[in-house]
């Protein structure tokens, strides 16, 4: 794979450059991430916030996670569209949403989590790791 790879919301308002390899990639099956991509699961790319540049214009939401950890997420202020999550407390560890990627060939996920949620007509693929919740 070579580096950077180029990636963008769905409007194209926010733009960014992943300038180095994912440390982890997660597929996560709890019901915030499923509402989150409207899908079984969501996608999750762990950076180092070095490793990534990001230009636009962005809006911040927070939540509260089950850990009492605050997950806030950044999204186009413009379509809306969920760019990456960080813990505010970690800022350091940027959570990419990669779907936005121009090459999606690094999107294999290394472990499944929280499928103690996931959809029962999903099945999880051989060889991964799995955690019941957050690892």
């Amino acid at each position: 794979m070579t580096y950077p790879i180029e990636g963008s919301c769905q409007c194209g308002g926010v733009v960014y450059q992943l300038l180095a390899e994912p440390q982890i990639i997660l597929a996560c099956h709890c019901k915030e991430c499923q509402k989150l991509s409207t899908s079984a699961f969501s996608l999750t790319a762990f950076v180092d916030a070095d490793d990534v540049v990001f230009h636009g214009e962005m809006t911040e939401w927070r939540r509260v996670a089950e850990s009492g950890n605050i997950s806030a997420a950044k999204s186009c202020a413009t379509c809306g569209n969920r760019i990456y999550h960080y813990n505010p407390d970690e800022p350091r560890q940027i959570k990419l949403k990669p779907a936005g990627l121009s090459d999606t060939r690094i999107l294999q996920p290394t472990a499944h989590i929280w499928v103690s949620e996931k959809q029962d007509w999903y099945t999880l693929p051989a060889g991964v790791k799995v955690f019941e919740k957050q690892p």
